[in-house]
């Protein structure tokens, strides 16, 4: 399975998600849903998601994959609960993912400078 951990080195990230980093995301939420296929609990897999989270957050922001604050948090656990409670083939999750994420973008203020 892989571990949300495993991102850190990538890109920085910023408000608003670039496409990539969504696509990215939906990479993980993809691996989520195929770890459940393959066995995992839901209870597993929030309980690995949330062991991450704490250890992303040791980092600066600025230096996170995805997760720069609590609401980025909030976002990506969400989908990730929804792959356990509402199941579907591991590609529509990701599908599904990449849309919220890019209209999550859309609504999101640019950086300032």
């Amino acid at each position: 399975m892989l571990a949300l951990a495993a991102f850190l080195p990538l890109a920085a990230a910023a408000h608003p998600h670039s496409p990539s980093e969504c696509r990215e995301g939906g990479d993980f939420i993809r691996n989520a849903a195929l770890a459940r296929d393959g066995g995992a609990t839901r209870e597993f897999f929030i309980g690995r998601l949330e062991e991450d989270l704490l250890t992303i957050r040791a980092f600066p922001a600025a230096l996170r994959w995805f997760v720069s604050d609590e609401e980025d948090e909030r976002f990506l656990r969400a989908e990730v609960e929804a792959v356990f409670d509402a199941p579907q083939d591991s590609e529509r999750h990701r599908a599904d993912f990449v849309t919220h994420c890019e209209q999550r973008a859309e609504r999101q203020p640019g950086p300032t400078t």
